[in-house]
């Protein structure tokens, strides 16, 4: 797998169709900046949560057109898509057949019946579910409050309740009686039938092309009673492997996804088991060294990197928020307080964790915002990401210097904070922004990216702090050299890097 640069957008991020994004990367300006694509679970058939409530992983013909995909491989560009382990949505063709035929479905355990869950370890009670005895659920995780319940009509009348940990909406009609059901119902990874499944999902994304398959939320899919229910260990250890095995035969790279604080020391469990990591670390390290002119805590997750061997998809922002809670254990808490008070100062949002207050999981903005729209510091945050170990990852609103979009966020209601950074660009945006200064010298970042032999995973890195503000870093591999050297306090930075029969240099004075 290549360490180039890749891009990540929704489908109808740039232009309206991934088509339109197909033709953005084959233009003049575009080209050389991107060797991979992220594209988000929307390019796939879905109905909530941006995609990442799937109902099948075929692709959606109102976002894509037969020979998109083929048209990015023939920019050489590889994928990385996603595969949502843990849940289907209630629309999903499975789900539709269990309510249609009841206990004659073959996928009438294809999710997680709760009472067979539960079954001896708790009380009925008179809305049909059985309620664990607290010994059994005292240290479950839970994502939303109350119990991880939605209860199914079944055809025969019958109210089962079934393990639906994320989301779900509720309509009955007051005419007929019947139900219809959005969200995303857990799948049970003790059916052969899942598995089956994840066979079939894993043929499907190999042949679009993928390089990468980012697994969403995989901490939750094994479920034990009495246990926490997210990251049960070596429960999922074992399913990782599982997948990893499956994945492999089709050449394709895993990236498991796990939010978790630093000293809790995930990212270095699945380091140790040689599978890649996210480094949720690096957005707030690179909002404390720059705000705080201090790059002491960046250059010490740089050095764990090359000691540790830890190969990461690294980022600045993404579909997703700033990570804070991430922080924890790397970053003092005081630091890491003020830094969520400054995002939010320049039009952030906070959405607590679980409804507990100070449990900041993600403050929502988009990146440049919360650099305080200054075009300098963004292009000094873009260089020192792309100098970190690791495969940069390039949010569009980033590349485009999109500010945060407060009307969409209230236009979402109470699930709407995310929408501040996913704003959509129109052609005629995107035109207009290819002339600003801050996405043309991003651009030009990105190709030297890709065109310097001296990144790779396995090059040697030195990185330098002569003084609290000042960070230098060198690469070098088979005679080629990249090095950066910044100044915290000026946002000044100057780069010379080789090329294939040439010369980088850049400067920001």
């Amino acid at each position: 797998m290549n360490c180039g640069t890749m891009l990540n957008a929704y489908p109808d991020s740039l232009g309206g169709r991934l088509g339109d994004i197909v033709s953005l990367l084959e233009k003049p300006e575009m080209k050389g900046a991107f060797r991979s694509f992220y594209i988000l679970p929307s390019v796939f058939t879905t109905d909530l949560d941006r995609g990442f409530s799937v109902i099948s992983y075929d692709l959606d013909k109102d976002l894509t057109a037969p020979g998109d995909m083929e048209r990015l491989q023939a920019l050489g560009m590889d994928l990385k898509l996603d595969f949502i382990l843990n849940h289907l949505s209630v629309q999903s063709p499975q789900f539709q057949d269990m309510i249609t035929k009841g206990d004659r479905s073959p996928y009438r355990d294809f999710f997680i019946d709760w009472n067979k869950f539960w079954e001896g370890k708790g009380e009925m009670t008179a809305e049909g579910y059985i309620q664990p005895e607290e010994r059994y659920i005292r240290d479950m995780f839970f994502r939303k409050p109350g119990l991880p319940i939605l209860m199914v009509q079944f055809p025969d009348g019958r109210e089962v309740p079934y393990w639906n940990t994320f989301y779900q909406e509720v309509k009955t009609d007051p005419e007929t009686g019947k139900r219809s059901y959005l969200g995303q119902m857990d799948v049970n990874i003790q059916s052969p039938g899942v598995w089956a499944y994840y066979e079939e999902v894993l043929d499907k994304l190999a042949g679009y092309g993928a390089a990468i398959v980012r697994l969403d939320a995989f901490g939750y899919a094994s479920k034990l009673p009495g246990r926490r229910n997210f990251m049960n260990d070596p429960e999922t250890w074992e399913v990782l492997e599982r997948v990893h095995q499956m994945a492999e035969k089709r050449g394709l790279t895993l990236l498991p996804e796990i939010h978790a604080a630093y000293s809790e020391g995930s990212y270095l469990t699945l380091a140790e088991k040689g599978y890649m990591t996210y480094d949720f670390f690096l957005p707030g390290l690179l909002i404390d060294a720059i705000e705080n002119r201090d790059a002491g805590y960046l250059l010490r997750w740089a050095r764990e990197q090359k000691d540790q061997g830890i190969r990461c998809v690294n980022m600045l922002g993404c579909h997703d928020g700033i990570p804070m809670l991430d922080l924890k254990g790397l970053v003092p808490d005081e630091r890491i307080q003020q830094l969520i008070d400054l995002i939010v100062s320049r039009g952030g949002l906070i959405k607590n964790l679980h409804g507990k207050k100070n449990m900041y999981y993600q403050v929502n903005a988009t990146y440049f915002s919360a650099l305080g729209a200054d075009e300098r510091k963004m292009l000094l945050a873009r260089a020192l990401q792309l100098f970190m170990p690791g495969k940069p990852q390039i949010w569009y609103l980033d590349l485009f210097a999109g500010e945060n979009d407060r009307e969409a966020a209230a236009r979402g209601g109470d699930a709407g904070h995310k929408e501040i950074n996913r704003t959509n660009l129109t052609a005629a945006d995107i035109e207009k922004r290819l002339e600003l200064p801050v996405v043309r010298n991003q651009l030009e970042l990105l190709k030297m990216r890709n065109s310097c032999g001296a990144f790779d995973f396995d090059a040697a890195l030195t990185v330098k702090q002569p003084a609290p503000d000042r960070i230098s870093f060198r690469w070098e591999k088979d005679g080629k050299t990249a090095s950066l050297d910044a100044d915290l306090t000026s946002c000044s930075f100057s780069i010379r890097a080789d090329l294939e029969n040439d010369v980088f240099r850049y400067e920001q004075t």
